[in-house]
């Protein structure tokens, strides 16, 4: 009867260790879990505060060009040059 015992009692620790390594990886999964969703967050904001530069910076070419820098002059013309399409393109709406 002690071995039974002993093999139960082995049992009983080895079962306990497992549940003991259960909690702590479905804590470390829950950790894991948060540090994701924070990444997550992150990535969205930076994401966003990418395109918002991108816009600006575009803004800034366009705002560059149309002041005739000498730098691009060429794009200046072709800006110049769309806008006029442009203005063109509601005069003739305009008249219809």
């Amino acid at each position: 009867m002690s071995v039974i015992a002993e093999i139960i009692d082995t049992l009983e620790n080895k079962i306990g260790k497992l549940f003991l390594k259960i909690k702590s990886l479905e804590k470390n999964n829950q950790e894991l879990h948060i540090e994701l969703k924070n990444a997550a967050v992150l990535i969205q904001n930076q994401s966003k505060e990418i395109e918002a530069l991108k816009t600006q910076l575009e803004t800034l070419k366009i705002a560059n060009a149309l002041l005739g820098s000498d730098d691009n002059k060429r794009d200046t013309k072709l800006k110049i040059n769309s806008i006029i399409r442009e203005i063109d393109y509601c005069i003739a709406q305009l008249s219809d």
